[in-house]
């Protein structure tokens, strides 16, 4: 595997280390959404910063007309990703598996949802996948 393809899975890696302990260490007190009202200000700044650092002469007004659905698509997504995980750790998942399964289980459904609707070749190997996959989340979880 190459440094090009290694770097940028390590980042996420890192950051979704960051974003689970975070999650876990969300106060019970606060309000999960007014906790994601501060997480999305910060993300912003810290968005606009990086813009800036690495824009290449393209105004952010230029960019920011270049936006389609998906950018909102992302927004929502997001929101209902991390209310997602702070809800299920306050139901009690622990942090050692919740990514885990919620992991496992978006992948059965992006492999499914890539072969019907981007065609995407199944192999009989990722079939195989896909059934361990449900055997360790029926492990996990039940």
């Amino acid at each position: 595997m190459s440094l090009q393809m290694l770097l940028p899975m390590l980042l996420v890696i890192a950051a979704n280390t960051l974003y689970n302990v975070s999650a876990k260490g969300t106060p019970r007190e606060i309000n999960p959404f007014a906790s994601l009202t501060v997480t999305y200000l910060t993300a912003a700044v810290v968005a606009v910063v990086l813009f800036l650092l690495t824009s290449r002469g393209s105004g952010i007004a230029t960019e920011f007309s270049r936006a389609n659905w998906t950018a909102f698509a992302l927004g929502a997504a997001v929101v209902g990703l991390e209310a997602g995980y702070i809800f299920s750790y306050r139901a009690g998942w622990p942090i050692s598996t919740a990514q885990l399964v919620g992991g496992a289980g978006t992948t059965i459904v992006l492999v499914l949802l890539g072969y019907f609707f981007y065609h995407d070749v199944l192999s009989l190997r990722q079939v195989l996948g896909i059934v361990a996959c449900g055997a360790g989340l029926a492990l996990i979880t039940f």
